[in-house]
């Protein structure tokens, strides 16, 4: 019996039985789905060091066209990372921003990212960044959640279910006054 060209082997005038060729066979292609499964967990590693806590969208009075999600972005890793886009089906465009003090005034701007330094934490929060959901598609109700996917530097995704809360201010007067019917 003539064996089929062996493929292992470094002489390549060598043949194989075809149970040792087919084995062989198997063998590489076992490794080469092995290493095609591996690599998406080594992608998908970075995302493991960040971690998205407290997410919540700002409700704001029906025909309001804007609000805003805030959260804070824990990096366990040991690289800085960076938020580098938002997305939410909620609202016509979704934008990175933060608020500067400029000669007394507090404006907002858009930014292209927010860094998140390595072993540390990044606030989004009100007069600092945060993602803006600029012209809403629907009102926004307290309890409702808000599907947002964040992207950072390196192309992973973190999708995150932000619920829908009043302003601490609006919650805080809120209180006062059930309060003081006591």
């Amino acid at each position: 019996m003539i064996g089929t060209a062996c493929h292992g082997c470094p002489d390549p005038t060598s043949t194989c039985s075809p149970e040792k060729f087919k084995a062989m066979k198997f063998r590489s292609s076992a490794i080469t789905l092995a290493a095609a499964l591996a690599l998406p967990l080594s992608i998908l590693a970075g995302e493991a060091d960040l971690t998205v806590v407290a997410p919540y969208v700002r409700m704001v009075p029906p025909g309001t066209p804007n609000s805003a999600a805030f959260m804070t972005i824990a990096n366990d890793g040991t690289n800085d990372r960076r938020l580098v886009k938002a997305d939410s089906p909620v609202a016509r465009a979704v934008e990175l921003h933060s608020h500067t003090n400029e000669q007394g005034l507090m404006r907002m701007r858009q930014v292209r990212a927010i860094e998140v330094r390595a072993k540390s934490r990044t606030e989004l929060k009100s007069g600092g960044y945060h993602v803006m959901l600029i012209d809403l598609r629907q009102p926004l109700k307290e309890g409702e959640t808000v599907p947002l996917t964040l992207t950072f530097d390196d192309g992973s995704m973190s999708k995150v279910d932000a619920p829908v809360r009043k302003p601490q201010a609006l919650l805080e007067a809120e209180q006062a006054s059930a309060h003081g019917k006591h």
